[in-house]
């Protein structure tokens, strides 16, 4: 997109957002009760959100407390919901001289995402949603299809079945809504690993008793075939999570995630770039002959009241005989605060955590929620006769939740990658980010 065009499609969007009209939203409704008019799709407020699941969950968050209402529709027998987002980047860098060898960056602003969001459901005596989402794709110019399928209650099972294009479900933090994440982008070793969506079915379960959250899917590329994200032929995906504690002022996760794939035309590259849209490609191992990966990753997390703790480490082994089999692997930890006072939900049927809703706006009159973070990241794609590259990054950061509709980031970064034959390029990254939704 034209620069000058995306400045002025995020004044105009801004203007729309953070109108009067946002004084006049309406009031978060109770925990647990749904408010009108699209009863199954809407974000809770409370810590605990034990809302039954819907189709889309994962794709983007329905604000706790709604901007307009023109966008939905709530029928005797069918009800849906138009959603969007836009995110926009700008990043800037200063590099030692091991760095500028590495890599020339330039400061840079960029459109990070664009996308529209359907979702809705039939009021049947068993509760079915489906999704519809398209996001413009910055980099290829392109419309790609995101989450969009349907979902189906099936209490028999203990949970739901859906089919159509959606997360694999490694990962809570893969999982969450990325609009809804702590950090400005997914850490290097998730980006690189997993792809970020897949077609198939998947099966969520809920054993509230047994404290037990899972997913299980299957996947296959005969529809995603051409898609950036299609790099795997099939593959099976299972998450399993325990919930000891589930208060809604203490939650205590422990999870782990295990998948399997066959790789796509013999042909594997990992890679990610170091947290900054704008950056290239940090880490990247170039195309590798390669047969199938295998990987596993385990998560832990604990939120008591303000405070949020956990993080995540994968390790992916890869079947290829002929670089001797490399083994990648990588992780986080992540600190956060709200000094504000709010609480970050957690989804007891989804197993991960939802978006900031500020107890006092700013539209109101309020401060918003203002969110402290810092992350620990680290990435090793150096085994055999591959040499993609080791990175860590620190990033402190802060987001300011303005309102359910409009949030703003500001991070530094210092990150360290060793490649090319290169070590210690240091780079110091100074980032921020307007997000809006409806």
């Amino acid at each position: 997109m034209h620069r000058h065009a995306a400045r002025t499609l995020l004044v105009a969007v801004l203007v729309l957002f953070s109108a009067p009209l946002a004084s006049r939203a309406q009031q978060p409704s109770p925990a647990g009760q749904p408010a009108a008019p699209v009863p199954a799709a809407q974000t809770q407020t409370g810590s605990l959100d034990d809302t039954p699941l819907a189709a889309g969950d994962e794709e983007l968050a329905t604000p706790a407390r709604e901007l307009v209402t023109w966008n939905q529709y709530n029928g005797d027998v069918f009800y849906f919901r138009v959603g969007g987002g836009f995110l926009y980047d700008y990043a800037a860098y200063s590099q030692n001289a091991a760095s500028k060898e590495q890599f020339a960056l330039l400061p840079d602003t960029k459109v990070r995402d664009a996308r529209m969001v359907v979702k809705g459901g039939f009021k049947f005596e068993r509760p079915i949603t489906w999704s519809f989402g398209l996001m413009y794709d910055p980099p290829t110019s392109d419309f790609l299809v995101r989450e969009t399928g349907v979902m189906i209650a099936v209490p028999e099972v203990l949970g739901y079945i859906f089919v159509g294009r959606t997360k694999e479900g490694f990962s809570l933090n893969k999982v969450m809504v990325g609009y809804a994440g702590w950090t400005m982008e997914r850490t290097e070793i998730s980006d690189a690993t997993l792809p970020i969506l897949a077609d198939g079915i998947k099966w969520l379960g809920y054993a509230p008793k047994k404290h037990l959250i899972w997913n299980l899917g299957a996947y296959n590329d005969w529809l995603s075939e051409g898609q950036t994200f299609s790099t795997y032929e099939h593959q099976v995906v299972g998450r399993l999570a325990w919930v000891p504690v589930e208060t809604e002022q203490t939650v205590l996760h422990i999870g782990g995630s295990l998948r399997q794939g066959e790789v796509l035309n013999g042909q594997l590259q990992v890679r990610s770039r170091p947290e900054a849209f704008e950056a290239p490609f940090f880490i990247d191992t170039g195309k590798f002959p390669a047969e199938s990966s295998t990987m596993q990753g385990v998560e832990a997390y604990y939120r008591p009241r303000s405070f949020l703790v956990g993080g995540e480490y994968f390790f992916q082994h890869v079947n290829s005989p002929e670089t001797g089999n490399p083994f990648f692997h990588g992780g986080n930890v992540v600190m956060t605060w709200l000094p504000t006072g709010e609480i970050r939900g957690y989804n007891t049927r989804g197993g991960f955590f939802n978006q900031i809703s500020p107890l006092r706006p700013v539209f109101t009159g309020g401060p918003g929620a203002w969110e402290i973070v810092a992350n620990l990241s680290y990435i090793d794609l150096d085994s055999g006769s591959i040499q993609g590259g080791k990175f860590w990054r620190f990033t402190p950061m802060v987001n300011w939740h303005m309102s359910d509709q409009v949030r703003l980031e500001f991070a530094y970064g210092y990150g360290s990658l060793d490649r090319f034959g290169i070590r210690n390029g240091v780079t110091q990254f100074f980032q921020s980010r307007i997000q809006l939704q409806l």
